[in-house]
């Protein structure tokens, strides 16, 4: 579930892997491994990521709509 909602909130801002690791600080190593679906983000991945999107972490997680 996070992967989707990930690609979604990417493709919303019209980023590519590359642009979201330059500009939310995250490696592109790290968002490959979210988008092939093998780990979930970290505490400080998931607060970087909500900032980022202006979302909740438990959205990102699935948990709210």
């Amino acid at each position: 579930m996070f992967k989707e909602i990930l690609l979604d909130l990417m493709q919303q801002k019209g980023l590519n892997q590359r642009q979201l690791s330059a500009q939310a600080d995250i490696p592109t190593t790290t968002i490959s491994g979210w988008l092939n679906a093998d780990r979930l983000p970290d505490y400080n991945a998931l607060r970087k990521l909500s900032v980022f999107f202006g979302v909740s972490g438990g959205y990102l997680l699935g948990l709210e709509d």
